[in-house]
């Protein structure tokens, strides 16, 4: 029976004063239980310390029957938290070691000296390490002030604790501290010994805040006043499909996660806000809709949905009225069969261009002047037919003359002339973006100017394809 009571006091002990595994949920906390002093620890030269059956209750301990400490402490971050500790006891099993024996103890009772202590405590968890969530192994530094009868003297103190959480809020605690006195000697009433001190006792953690009161605390609460799940962080998921209403861009409809908890009727990978045609599986490019041709044009708004065509032509087909493969609102000759690098224009043959330059050639103005002669109209009508031929194609006219004369003259005669031929062209039906004109005077003759003849072929008219 003996043996049981010293079992149970050592297990309620060991609870006293400390407040572990706070954290920033529930930053404060209160511990109250039992302590124990062991003053079977002592100072042996050079400041040695030596442990000597630390745990020999029977001998060595000092307690009282009731709640004999004290402690508030605060969590700091980190796993750190600071505490005030405050303990009473009586001091009626004083240990010493006998003089001249390296081993021998005597146990004495220096006169039941009252004993007060008072201590500030920094300690570490190593709960989140062990990632358990009753087990909360501690360490802690600090020191204090203990009254050891008529004697007073500042303590280092240091030491281990273990809490064992029964709730979240509530577990029983244990510590032992070794309290390092300056003091060296050990005369009761006048010195202050270094001893250990045992802790046992209950722990309430406490401080966290929980508006909604949905067992999430508001400071890890995304949803703080809206009652929620602690699967998300305290908000609700009103249609149960596991994604958050905050999170949920259908929050009323069942829906995917992977589309953010939007629902796809037709699977076809489209959430159904996003597909114009909710119920018949399509593709993403049509925006949930079908394309039976494949031309890009959504069946729905395909006026021919079984044949490929352009969007701007409601997926019909472009009509192609001279079948030369160039569609008519691209063919800039839809009428007449050309090519498509020619814009559905035909091209302009070098046949063409040496007829051009045989009538051209055959021009006639009067002698000095820039006027045609009567017999000349019908060669401009025949050149005037032959570009209408071509109506893409662009044209530059040169007039050209003999070295009869200053050049100055034969310069502007050579312009004046070009000009008159455009000038014709335009007015019979020519659009006149496609022509230019130029005279070279005399610069580039074709024949010898020394005969009559060749000054007759140098007189002319040329007309060029301009690419």
């Amino acid at each position: 029976m003996k043996h049981l009571n010293k079992l149970f006091i050592a297990a309620l002990m060991f609870a006293g004063v400390t407040s572990q595994a706070q954290d920033s949920n529930n930053p404060w906390a209160v511990s109250f239980g039992a302590n124990a002093v062991d003053t079977k620890i002592s100072m042996s030269g050079n400041d040695k310390l030596v442990f000597k059956e630390l745990l020999n209750a029977q001998d060595n301990w000092n307690m009282i029957p009731s709640v004999s400490s004290l402690t508030v402490s605060r969590y700091v971050g980190d796993n750190f938290s600071f505490g005030l500790t405050g303990s009473v006891n009586k001091i009626s099993k004083m240990i010493d070691k006998v003089p001249m024996t390296s081993s021998t103890y005597v146990v004495s009772n220096p006169g039941d000296l009252s004993y007060y202590a008072i201590d500030g405590t920094i300690k570490y968890s190593f709960q989140d390490m062990l990632k358990s969530k009753w087990l909360d192994p501690s360490a802690h530094v600090g020191g204090g002030y203990t009254f050891f009868g008529d004697a007073s003297a500042g303590t280092v103190n240091g030491g281990l604790g273990l809490t064992f959480w029964l709730t979240e809020h509530v577990g029983i605690s244990l510590q032992s501290s070794l309290k390092y006195s300056f003091d060296d000697e050990r005369t009761p009433d006048a010195d202050v010994p270094t001893v250990m001190q045992h802790f046992a006792g209950l722990t309430f953690k406490f401080g966290g805040k929980d508006t909604d009161g949905d067992g999430v605390y508001d400071k890890d609460d995304a949803c703080p006043e809206t009652p929620g799940l602690k699967e998300f962080m305290g908000c609700p998921d009103t249609d149960g499909d596991k994604i958050a209403d905050k999170d949920d861009s259908c929050p009323e409809v069942f829906g995917l996660a992977e589309f953010n908890g939007c629902p796809d009727t037709d699977g076809d990978g489209i959430v159904d806000n996003e597909d114009a045609c909710p119920e018949v599986k399509g593709t993403k490019i049509m925006k949930g809709c079908p394309d039976a041709d494949g031309d890009g044009v959504a069946d729905k708004d395909d006026n021919c949905p079984e044949v490929k065509g352009p969007k701007a032509n409601a997926g019909c087909p472009w009509p192609d009225t001279d079948g030369d493969g160039v569609a008519d609102k691209d063919d800039q000759c839809p009428t007449v069969a050309g090519t498509v690098a020619n814009n559905g224009c035909p091209e302009v043959s070098e046949e063409a261009i040496n007829k051009l330059n045989s009538y051209a050639k055959t021009i006639l103005f009067n002698s000095g002047k820039s006027s045609f002669q009567k017999q000349t109209m019908p060669v401009l009508q025949a050149i005037t037919a032959i570009l209408k031929e071509y109506p893409s194609a662009n044209f530059m006219i040169e007039g050209h003359t003999d070295s009869q004369g200053s050049d100055s003259l034969n310069q502007k005669l050579s312009e004046d002339r070009a000009a008159a031929v455009k000038t014709y062209l335009v007015e019979n039906g020519i659009d006149a973006a496609r022509l230019t004109s130029a005279g070279f005077g005399e610069s580039k003759p074709i024949d010898s100017n020394k005969t009559s003849k060749g000054r007759a072929n140098n007189r002319r008219v040329e007309v060029k394809l301009v690419k």
